[in-house]
């Protein structure tokens, strides 16, 4: 049988996709793409990837304020955070966290959001999809400060081996994006060999960071087995035991799919 996998990262409501959704679902269960977690970026974004998950077998919904849209965190977010964190299809809260990459926030209003929707998470007993870049200090010492421990992952990750040994000792996943099949992806590479197997996941986040051989074009869930390919042989695995543990990881962190999704 052959392997199967699901994109645990991807923004199916991204303009990119306008029209296509259908289409794009269907090629990624070609692809043996079972199922994709689609994630949110804002309240608006959180309720497009909810009604997307409603429409399609296969797609489930993750909620939240992404840093770059930290100040939209405002009195009115939780609530509406909350009303769409019941809905059956929701399984994560993010992506949350901090971009010192694109400063499109400032730094002290991303870190309060981070922090309050850190609590958020909490009390809605979801798991944080955490988003990191050039932040990795502060990032861990948000966390740090804002426990109890969250389960979560760090998606895409960009960090070298040390932070990736520093996210795994606080009980954190790692996932893997296209970059991991790049010429000059050796880092990633570096940082997914120091992650053990039972916190791997994969990712596309597309519609960005299209893995080889698709680099340059839109990224869509069909293509996360080129990246699949790449981390199996990071690890020395076949891409049938590398797809029996990221689902089984996936599965395990996002526990909301539950009896719906083979493992």
């Amino acid at each position: 049988m052959p392997p199967t996998w699901i994109d645990s990262h991807a923004h199916l409501d991204a303009a990119q996709f306008a029209g296509e959704v259908p289409l794009v679902v269907e090629r990624a269960r070609a692809a043996g793409v079972t199922d994709v977690v689609d994630i949110g970026t804002d309240v608006d974004s959180s309720r497009a990837v909810v009604a997307l998950a409603e429409a399609h077998a296969g797609l489930w919904a993750v909620i939240g304020v992404h840093p770059h849209h930290a100040q939209r965190f405002d009195a009115l977010a939780p609530a509406a955070l909350t009303e769409l964190a019941a809905h059956p299809r929701v399984v994560g809260y993010g992506e949350i966290g901090l971009d010192y990459h694109y400063d499109f926030c400032p730094r002290d209003v991303q870190r309060e959001a981070f922090a309050r929707q850190l609590e958020l998470a909490a009390a809605l007993s979801l798991p944080i999809v955490i988003h990191c870049r050039e932040a990795m200090a502060d990032t861990l010492a948000v966390l740090d400060a804002h426990g109890p421990r969250h389960a979560g992952v760090f998606h895409c990750f960009a960090g070298d081996a040390d932070e990736a040994r520093a996210v795994v000792a606080r009980g954190f996943h790692v996932s893997f994006t296209g970059p991991i099949t790049y010429p000059k992806g050796e880092d990633r590479r570096a940082a997914a060999r120091a992650v053990p197997l039972d916190r791997l996941l994969v990712e596309t986040d597309c519609p960005y960071l299209s893995p080889i051989p698709h680099r340059g074009k839109r990224n869509e869930p069909a293509f996360v087995v080129h990246t699949a390919r790449a981390l199996a042989q990071v690890h020395g695995l076949t891409e049938e035991e590398l797809s029996r543990v990221t689902r089984a990881n996936t599965l395990a962190l996002f526990t909301r799919m539950g009896g719906e999704v083979d493992g």
